[in-house]
């Protein structure tokens, strides 16, 4: 395991703190307050809720996509579910590692900075060094650039630890942005440099009937790469201050957007799938323009020095979770393109149920978000306590939201795929895969609570390994079991 994580998962963290003598016991704690909106339960609730709606938005614009381009054929919506598949997975694998780095690292840096605040304000200290040694006590000494980059961080007088400053220092912020900014840069050279090769490594054959339009679609999405990227970059920062509201307002005024000038540009100006990936991008911008609007009000983006901006930290930990993207990478891009090798209607079918079981799913990570970010705050200011009874709430809450999900889809679903497609040999293979797509979901919940734990923990090591060593076999089948084909 990662040195950096060895305070996590010592002994005293679940064991001997809380007398348990089972790790599953974590599911039973407090188990009658689970509804209670205590004041952890509120703090959950006030993160999670704002963000499961965010997590959501995007996948119900991608929804809306996927209605309208149905309405112009099955071979039209085929062909973008090709494309979303190929732009989704390439993005995920930047943006996962990204935005969970961001998160706790940008909660660890609050949290210490405000505990120096509150120390300055209540006058608990004796000077300068007091505020370095507290510093140097939460910090692991086994990681020499940690330690280093938060004590300055907090020890600076032009910090974040000056009270009734206006805008924070957050180095991790800034190493964000500038992360996101090339690999989206990257992402959009790829991708419009190689549409036609990978769509064809995706089983659109140069004789398809779909390579043209995938073509169109894959292409003009990706000028929009620069903004997915840096727009959840910024999510990932507010997130780590606890703050879901501002993505959520951000996504929700750019797929507004993207919904609306759907149809403009589909049927009014007839540019049929161009038309859908042209507003998808428009309000991709948008929401990237909304989000540093805010953040500039509250965070210095340029550091004092370059080495404030912690790039080692960020790629040895990125890294980790880029292995664990990987693997669930291939094993989505297998499924869709084993779909696509199949044919137009199978591949249609495959992409509206993939689209809904992402759109549900990610409901949960509306909790792994607040699980993440109390866990990683409390674990800054050495609350165990409070670490334990966040990682038992969010587990129980996981559940019973899989559960829900699953009678929804089960009994809905059935109904809904009607106003994706009016094909009747696509709907056929949709109704076959409806039972995957609602009996996942609480496996789907527990998955996505249980890494917003491990990452306020800080254990993208063990996140990794396990996703690395599962991947290829147990999740490519789940993956291929979505499509009705298998």
């Amino acid at each position: 395991m990662d040195p950096l994580n060895d305070r996590l998962f010592d002994s005293t963290f679940l064991m001997s703190e809380e007398r348990a003598t089972s790790p599953l016991l974590i599911f039973f704690k407090d188990a009658r307050q689970v509804f209670k909106l205590d004041e952890l339960g509120l703090e959950i609730a006030l993160i999670a809720f704002p963000a499961a709606l965010a997590l959501t938005a995007d996948p119900i614009a991608s929804l809306v996509d996927t209605a309208f381009i149905g309405q112009i054929g099955p071979v039209e919506l085929a062909a973008v579910g090709v494309s979303i598949a190929v732009f989704n997975q390439v993005s995920r694998i930047a943006i996962f590692p990204l935005v969970s780095v961001t998160t706790s690292f940008v909660a660890e840096e609050d949290a210490t900075c405000k505990m120096a605040n509150e120390e300055l304000e209540c006058g608990e200290h004796e000077g300068p060094l007091s505020v370095n040694s507290e510093m140097k006590e939460l910090i692991p000494q086994n990681d020499p650039e940690r330690t280093v980059s938060n004590s300055s961080s907090c020890s600076d007088k032009s910090t974040c630890i000056i009270p009734g400053r206006e805008r924070k220092h957050i180095p991790p912020a800034s190493s964000a942005l500038v992360i996101g900014g090339i690999l989206g840069l990257l992402q959009a050279l790829i991708l419009i440099s190689g549409a036609i090769p990978i769509l064809n490594f995706m089983g659109v054959k140069p004789d398809s009937p779909m390579l043209t339009p995938a073509c169109q679609y894959l292409t003009l999405r990706s000028l929009g790469a620069p903004a997915v990227l840096l727009s959840l970059a910024m999510q990932g920062v507010f997130r780590g201050f606890k703050d879901t509201k501002t993505p959520l307002y951000a996504t929700v005024a750019g797929d507004a957007t993207n919904i609306i000038l759907d149809p403009i540009f589909m049927f009014v100006f007839h540019l049929g799938v161009s038309g859908a990936a042209i507003a998808h991008v428009i309000s991709q911008y948008l929401i990237a323009l909304i989000l540093l609007w805010r953040l500039l009000r509250e965070v210095d983006v340029l550091p004092p020095s370059i080495k404030d901006l912690q790039f080692s930290r960020f790629l040895k930990n990125g890294f980790l979770l880029l292995a664990r993207v990987i693997a669930v990478t291939f094993c989505v891009t297998l499924a869709a393109s084993m779909a696509a090798r199949h044919g137009s209607i199978p591949m249609a079918a495959f992409q509206i149920c993939l689209q809904i079981w992402l759109a549900t799913s990610l409901l949960a990570d509306g909790l792994a978000v607040a699980g993440q970010a109390i866990l990683a705050s409390a674990f800054a200011r050495r609350d165990h306590s409070k670490a334990t009874a966040a990682a038992s709430r969010v587990l129980q809450w996981g559940v019973i939201l899989g559960l829900v999900l699953c009678v929804i889809l089960g009994i809905g679903l059935q109904y809904a795929s009607r106003l994706f497609t009016k094909d009747a040999d696509v709907l056929q293979l949709i109704h076959i895969g409806i039972p995957f797509v609602a009996l996942t979901q609480p496996i789907n919940a527990l998955a996505f609570v249980f890494d917003g734990i491990n990452f306020g923990a800080s254990d993208f090591a063990y996140s990794a390994y396990s996703m690395a060593s599962c991947g290829p076999c147990g999740h490519c089948q789940h993956l291929m079991l979505g499509c009705p084909l298998f």
